[in-house]
């Protein structure tokens, strides 16, 4: 009784087991952080990946390429293929709208990327997303002057960009498009049917 005290006291207490989608999602956590890097990638890898991880290959080969020079990183992604260029660009801003909305797209660095991924979305074929992405970089355009008033690297001033800014309507036009087109098969299709532009032999 007193051993089983002493050990509870110092953490030596069984633990709860894992649910099934804590086991689930540990196991994806742990693939995802041992998934392999190429450096390199050759015509004859890209077409030994499977769909579902040729994205995510593709951003790990972009991001060896071009490093953590973040001071440099849009002149250095300009100087990769136009189907490297659309992938990095389109990949960027989905990811950025999906977690904040375009404001926080343009809000970010990322907003680097405004004309880049306008003409990678049209280079993939998403042409719906091409054409939110033009009113959206003209809305912004419009904008800017404003929303530059909030870029003081608060938080709070983050926050408050969002109130009446035209750009939070586009937000659910672009979340309403992925039922309409994939940007993710598209970006697929393109590198299966552009292997050349995506090897770094």
């Amino acid at each position: 009784m007193i051993l089983t005290s002493i050990l509870s006291f110092f953490g030596c207490k069984k633990q709860p087991e894992k649910s099934n989608e804590e086991i689930e999602m540990d196991k994806h956590f742990e693939e995802w952080n041992n998934r392999k890097i190429y450096k390199v990638l050759t015509s004859e890898i890209l077409e030994s990946i499977s769909d579902d991880n040729l994205e995510q290959t593709i951003f790990d080969n972009i991001y060896e390429i071009i490093g953590d020079d973040y001071r440099n990183e849009l002149a250095d992604i300009q100087k990769l293929s136009k189907g490297q260029q659309a992938f990095w660009s389109t990949w960027v801003l989905e990811g950025e709208v999906n977690n904040g909305g375009f404001n926080q797209f343009y809000f970010n660095p990322s907003g680097q990327y405004s004309d880049m991924a306008e003409f990678g979305f049209k280079t993939i074929g998403a042409e719906k997303h091409a054409d939110l992405t033009t009113n959206a970089n003209k809305i912004y355009a419009e904008n800017k002057e404003r929303l530059a008033e909030f870029d003081d690297g608060t938080m709070e001033s983050f926050s408050e960009s969002y109130k009446d800014n035209p750009l939070n309507k586009l937000d659910t036009e672009f979340y309403e498009l992925g039922d309409l087109e994939s940007i993710s098969e598209l970006r697929i299709k393109y590198i299966r049917e552009h292997i050349s532009e995506f090897t770094t032999e």
